[in-house]
């Protein structure tokens, strides 16, 4: 978590220019959650009603890509994320007042009635098209980690998130359905990557590694991936973490990127062929 900029210290003309046009701020709650951004409210207005305000100063520059592709991106996610009502840019800061989800953050813990509606959004993700403005190749954000001629194992042709944290999943209260928001760092690569990324999320929220890789195997996407690539993924991304914090506190989050390894392809070949031999004609 960062240090967040309430209401009351924003420059009077982004206030003034957020009043200008969703009315008259009658409420705001600082949102301590997410990295990306400098402020974070749930702001009750008098005409656009509730809003999730996020903003950052033009002089963070990382911030300000990350904002910038969220906006970017909106129209692709639509449906998964929630709409953009407003954007502003006043007083040396951008910032983006989002339809906001009357929700809570997902439970991704043990007994969690939630999984199935993580599960949906998630394969719903599978069908995101492609935006028509550059995002990265995940297989680049890991090819300094890969072995040659490794990192073309993890090229792909779908819309990824990448960083589906429980902080960035909303389980809506009216309906239970999941939103996944926060797209501020997508790439493009194989459709197997978020399930993944989910299931190491499971572990770190207390689910058994036998519990995650069964929530996983009900992603045909997953079940289909290669073992290869699958072994470059977690390898590199155990290096990544190794590089970026050392080995001693890399070491939790790297065992549970291994437990993916775990998962048994070959009962997955048995179980589609039995499915077929079932499907078959008498």
């Amino acid at each position: 978590m960062i240090d967040r900029v309430e209401w009351a210290d924003l420059p009077v003309d982004l206030r003034a220019a957020v009043e200008s046009r969703a009315g008259t701020v009658t409420s705001a709650d600082t949102v301590a959650e997410g990295l990306n951004c400098t402020t974070a409210l749930a702001l009750q207005t008098a005409h656009g009603g509730r809003l999730f305000f996020k903003g950052v100063r033009h002089t963070d520059e990382a911030g300000m890509t990350a904002l910038h592709c969220e906006e970017r991106i909106n129209p692709t996610v639509r449906g998964i994320s929630p709409t953009i009502r407003y954007r502003f840019d006043a007083a040396g800061w951008a910032a983006l007042a989002f339809v906001y989800i009357d929700g809570r953050h997902a439970d991704l813990g043990p007994g969690s009635t939630d999984l199935p509606a993580v599960a949906a959004t998630i394969q719903r993700m599978h069908d995101l098209r492609i935006p028509d403005f550059p995002i990265p190749q995940f297989a680049d954000r890991l090819m300094k980690f890969c072995s040659p001629g490794d990192a073309e194992h993890l090229a792909g042709d779908h819309l990824l998130h990448t960083d589906t944290n429980p902080h960035n999943i909303m389980i809506d209260n009216r309906g239970g359905d999941a939103s996944v928001v926060d797209w501020a760092m997508p790439a493009i690569g194989p459709s197997w990557v978020d399930p993944a990324y989910t299931a190491v999320r499971l572990m770190e929220c207390g689910q058994s590694p036998a519990d995650a890789l069964a929530w996983l195997d009900g992603f045909t996407s997953w079940r289909q991936a290669s073992e290869h690539a699958v072994r470059v993924f977690v390898e590199a991304t155990c290096r990544h973490w190794v590089a970026t914090v050392g080995d001693r506190d890399a070491e939790p989050s790297n065992t549970r990127f291994r437990h993916l390894l775990d998962y048994d392809r070959t009962a997955t070949t048995r179980r589609s062929a039995s499915k077929r031999r079932l499907q078959q004609p008498l």
